[in-house]
């Protein structure tokens, strides 16, 4: 029997999401958002191009546009795709990231974003305070992302749930698929009361979440061997279709999302791009 992480019980300091904001119909709108930035990736720069490719592997004529469930995404009439942001860079690009998300958001649309660096998880979920107010976050990554601040710069990819905390954004973070924790990083989840299944732990955890749920999957989440258009390589991650069972079993409503970390210049073959669109299509029909 696999360990169980709850993930319903909040802080006493902690106020729970606004769940009035959550009473969206079934009939609500998807937007897809590009959001072309990298300018604060650690390592390598690239993703700023992850949102064509993405669409692009969407279109490819090697596969269709259907979801696993059989919902054609192509065309639906509860999804529209609101191209992608002309972006400057540091604070005035996280100013137009928050301002269109939360035009978007108050219009009672879902936004699923495509990066773009992990930096952007930040000002969408301060976009989407402006009308949930606290929000739970499943958060799939290799990495936690909880660093104060990496080389001097606290809005680095490395850092985003770090400051969406400080901003009290966040109800619960559950991360999956953590296979880099260190001190300073055990430190700040323990700070903030982060839940973690790390990737050894994975195959004996049982992910089970209170929702409403916004969802952030960096792409690194993944093997390199099923991901290698990725900036960090980070060996021993988990496969697609662990990926994809967590969205499919999913059973609260989905609010939003994020897909990062595509770097098209270390892609092989197209092969994380298709991986990237795939997951799209998946979160699109639950988000649905």
């Amino acid at each position: 029997m696999g360990l169980t992480f709850p993930f319903n019980a909040l802080t006493a300091n902690t106020p729970p999401p606004n769940l009035e904001s959550y009473s969206q119909s079934s009939q609500s709108m998807i937007s897809i958002l590009g959001i072309p930035y990298d300018a604060d990736s650690s390592f390598l720069k690239g993703t700023v191009h992850g949102p064509p490719v993405i669409r692009n592997a969407f279109r490819s004529p090697s596969s269709n546009t259907s979801a696993e469930n059989e919902v054609e995404i192509n065309g639906h009439s509860q999804i529209q795709d609101e191209g992608d942001l002309d972006l400057g860079s540091g604070q005035n690009a996280r100013e137009q990231i928050e301002s269109a998300v939360r035009n978007l958001v108050m219009q009672d649309n879902k936004v699923l974003s495509l990066g773009g660096d992990h930096s952007i998880t930040y000002p969408i979920l301060r976009g989407y305070a402006s009308k949930h107010g606290k929000i739970n976050v499943l958060q799939l990554d290799a990495h936690p992302d909880l660093y104060d601040n990496l080389n001097g710069n606290r809005y680095s990819h490395a850092c985003p749930f770090a400051r969406a905390f400080e901003d009290g954004l966040i109800g619960n973070l559950l991360q999956v698929g953590i296979r880099t924790m260190n001190t300073h990083q055990r430190q700040q989840a323990e700070k903030f009361g982060v839940d973690i299944i790390s990737a050894q732990d994975f195959a004996t955890t049982v992910v089970e979440l209170a929702g409403p749920v916004y969802v952030s999957l960096d792409l690194d989440v993944l093997d390199p061997a099923f991901a290698p258009g990725i900036s960090h390589y980070e060996p021993g991650g988990l496969s697609v279709r662990d990926i994809l069972s967590v969205i499919h079993e999913l059973d609260v409503p989905v609010i939003g999302a994020d897909i990062v970390e595509l770097n098209p210049t270390r892609d092989i073959q197209a092969m994380t791009a298709m991986v990237a669109a795939k997951v799209m299509k998946e979160l699109l029909a639950k988000m649905l």
